[in-house]
């Protein structure tokens, strides 16, 4: 495929795509965490190798190739992105009555202080499972492992908190669903 990619064969490239794609499309979305924006970046991977075809010579190096230039772009979008919320965070601040921030803050503290409390409450386990899921970031993957524990049990742990958090914060109406969508990523 190499040597047909570096002769302008575009069917080389095609095959490259249909091989690699879903490698790199599931590496891509385990980097990121979210199927947004992986197929323009997987596109600029492939459409970069079609620029750079002719200097590819080594088939041995080309798997680590691909994956580096996938990375780079990965990191690169990342750091976009970072920086785009950045820019709107600052535009907000400006844009928005001080007293309306002042008053989002303390609801929304108010609203983490409530989870807090509850999930203090919650049987040790789910407290656990919660905590490293929700605020470490693991997957049920990892917490499954940490804890040796099957995933679905991960899965059971979660969905009893969720209920709960549900229950007890259900009271307080609309801004405490809000935070439970936004928090908990349902």
């Amino acid at each position: 495929m190499l040597s047909g990619l570096s002769n302008d064969d575009k069917s080389a490239l095609e095959a490259l795509f249909n091989h690699f794609y879903p490698r790199l499309y599931h590496f891509s979305r385990s980097f990121l965490k979210i199927d947004e924006g992986v197929d323009d970046i997987l596109q600029e991977v492939f459409l970069k190798i079609w620029i750079n075809r002719k200097k590819i010579t080594k088939p041995d190096t080309f798997n680590a190739y691909i994956y580096t230039i996938t990375r780079n772009m990965l990191l690169n979008e990342l750091r976009s992105r970072m920086n785009s919320q950045k820019a709107k965070e600052a535009l907000l601040e400006k844009s928005v009555a001080e007293e309306f921030l002042l008053s989002k803050q303390i609801e929304y503290q108010e609203l983490e202080s409530m989870v807090t409390q509850i999930v203090a409450g919650l049987p040790e386990r789910q407290r656990e499972v919660f905590i490293l899921s929700r605020s470490e970031g693991l997957s049920h993957r990892e917490i499954a492992q940490k804890l040796q524990i099957a995933e679905k049990t991960v899965e059971y742990h979660i969905g009893q908190v969720i209920i709960q958090l549900r229950k007890q914060l259900g009271q307080l109406g609309i801004s405490s669903l809000l935070y439970i969508a936004m928090f908990l990523h349902i």
